[in-house]
């Protein structure tokens, strides 16, 4: 018999078997056995009558589920699936015509505001290297079989931060005019491995295990064509790769933790196709069907469920099979949970005591001017207004001294009188300005003053209340940041935490690490250590910097908190910036 499996337990994912295939649509009633420690209540092992090897795993609710979905009666059985099919395209505005991989930073949004929920913890030592890959999931299973459902429902159960959704439909080959004619009569094999950029794919998956920000082709079902604006996708904690094929290389199975088939009747499975290219894609039933008949089903049959041999975990009846699902959130969570790496703040701290400042910080000159402004501004006593006037002051100062240490070309020039003049032009192609919200921002208005046309990103980082790291909630940067030179902006530096993520963002997004100088009105020698010892390249610029972190990591002597003293607030006992020296 032909067993469908799925199990976890442990450090290792074990294949249990189920029920067997051809039992589908018989009202089988399995006998109850004890189930084995560690299960809860949730779970039942139900041998098989008249052989106990042979087990199946079910929900409380699962005994009518077992037949539900396959004898008719559930949602998607067939004769509910036909009865809302339609007959003929739809002309309404199309649901999906484009392939879906996304990422999303977890957030809500409201009328008012937009608020983060849950940031991503460092994913770097303290030495600015990362020491955890993204934990991946493959979703593999026949066309329209659920992958998506499953998938989204995966990412609703997990309940963490960061998680990409990579759909295989967004990695289909480019198709020339003789291609393109043949798909627009149904008549080209998209369910054939050949169509697939498989070398793209997995450039594409390593680099997002690895942390890093990738370009995610867009692909349009209704023109046969990738769109011109790709996607970028970064900052997984976890990511689920979906696709007919995902199984189909060996290179992509190195690259997959876990691989999950979902197993769906291939009736059903037909039925949703017809209703999903007629509705959403704008196409006949009749040339749905020659599809199907001529390419799909037979290479499902060749290519897609041979691999279910190589899956750690079958899902019979994709997204409401809520045993399976529970368990896969049960062993990513276990997963996660050992990748974790909390950093020692105060090992941070005391680890470059009485080192020599590294050559790559530059101090603005200690000018009378320059001493007075900071006599001002460190001054409790002194007002808002003042504040602002000779903080914006300083800022124009600090940028000005920041610009002179991008790479300069010679040129020659003609004066209006005719005369040679030997001067020097910028020699790169664009200077970005990134600043870490909310404190950093303040200096954006200075660095627009100095530097025509500009490009802003942004970067919103946060401490952790509960284990005192920092946290990414936000990031906007323009694209192709990668080519450029990059100003990034905080208002105060401290312990350097982050500094240093916020620079690991620029280097996952491919920006060269001495292409980045990291500007600041006021740092601590520890928080100019860290970022130095981490990333040796990057140039660190301010105005002044102070000796001493308290044990709250406040600069002593110091200027306050920043942000307040600017904006005019008083920051909430449960809000932490990592910009303003509250805690680094």
């Amino acid at each position: 018999m032909n067993f469908a499996r799925f199990y976890i337990s442990g450090k290792n994912l074990r294949k249990l078997q189920l029920l067997p295939r051809t039992w589908r649509g018989k009202n089988v009633r399995p006998r109850v056995i004890p189930f084995p420690r560690g299960f809860g209540p949730r779970w039942r092992r139900r041998a098989m009558a008249g052989n106990v090897n042979q087990i199946a795993v079910t929900g409380e609710d699962e005994e009518r589920s077992i037949s539900r979905s396959d004898s008719g009666s559930g949602e998607d059985s067939l004769e509910n699936l036909f009865s809302r099919l339609p007959l003929t395209p739809s002309l309404s505005p199309r649901k999906r015509t484009t392939s879906q991989s996304k990422s999303e930073p977890p957030l809500l949004r409201t009328s008012k505001r937009t608020i983060y929920t849950a940031g991503r913890p460092p994913w770097y030592t303290e030495s600015g290297t990362p020491f955890k890959e993204a934990f991946v999931i493959g979703l593999c299973g026949g066309s329209s079989s659920g992958k998506t459902t499953v998938a989204n429902k995966i990412i609703e159960a997990l309940d963490v931060p960061w998680v990409v959704l990579l759909s295989m439909d967004s990695f289909y080959k480019v198709l020339n005019k003789e291609e393109q004619e043949l798909a627009a009569e149904n008549e080209y094999n998209f369910d054939h491995p050949d169509a697939f950029d498989f070398d793209l794919i997995i450039h594409t998956l390593r680099k997002l295990k690895k942390g890093k920000s990738v370009k995610v082709p867009v692909y349009d079902f209704t023109t046969h064509s990738r769109r011109k604006d790709w996607k970028t996708v970064y900052g997984a904690n976890v990511v689920i790769f979906e696709g007919i094929l995902a199984f189909a290389n060996k290179e992509l199975l190195k690259l997959l933790d876990m691989k999950v088939f979902v197993d769906t009747d291939s009736d059903i499975r037909l039925v949703r196709r017809l209703k999903r290219d007629i509705s959403e894609r704008g196409r006949d039933i009749v040339g749905v069907i020659k599809q199907y008949n001529k390419f799909v089903k037979p290479a499902f049959e060749q290519y897609i469920e041979p691999t279910v041999q190589l899956s750690d975990i079958v899902v019979p009846r994709g997204g409401e099979n809520f045993v399976a699902l529970d368990l896969i959130v049960q062993h990513v969570h276990s997963q996660l949970e050992k990748r974790k790496l909390r950093w020692d703040i105060a090992a941070l701290a005391s680890a470059h005591q009485g080192q020599p400042l590294p050559d790559k910080l530059s101090v603005l000159e200690s000018t009378p001017q320059v001493r007075g402004m900071h006599t001002i501004i460190r001054n409790k006593d002194t007002s808002r207004d003042e504040f602002i006037f000779y903080s914006k002051r300083l800022m124009r100062l600090l940028i000005e001294h920041a610009l002179s240490f991008l790479p300069l070309k010679p040129v020659t020039v003609e004066t209006p009188q005719g005369e040679l003049y030997e001067g020097r032009r910028f020699n790169g192609k664009r200077i970005t300005g990134v600043s870490i919200l909310r404190a950093g921002e303040t200096m954006e208005q200075a660095l627009t003053a100095v530097c025509k046309d500009i490009r802003l990103g942004k970067i919103l980082i946060q401490t952790n209340h509960d284990t005192g790291e920092p946290e990414l909630h936000y990031l906007r940067l323009p694209k192709d940041i990668s080519e450029d030179y990059v100003i990034l902006m905080d208002s105060t530096v401290s312990t350097g935490a982050a500094a240093m993520m916020a620079v690991r963002v620029l280097l996952d997004h491919d920006v060269q690490e001495d292409k980045i100088f990291l500007l600041s009105l006021l740092m601590a020698e520890m928080g100019v250590h860290s970022v130095a010892y981490a990333f040796p390249k990057v140039n660190i610029i301010t105005t002044a910097v102070d000796k001493k972190v308290n044990d709250e990591f406040h600069i002593i002597p110091g200027i306050g908190n920043f942000g307040d003293r600017y904006f005019g607030t008083d920051a909430p006992s449960d809000w932490y910036e990592s910009d303003e020296g509250i805690h680094y």
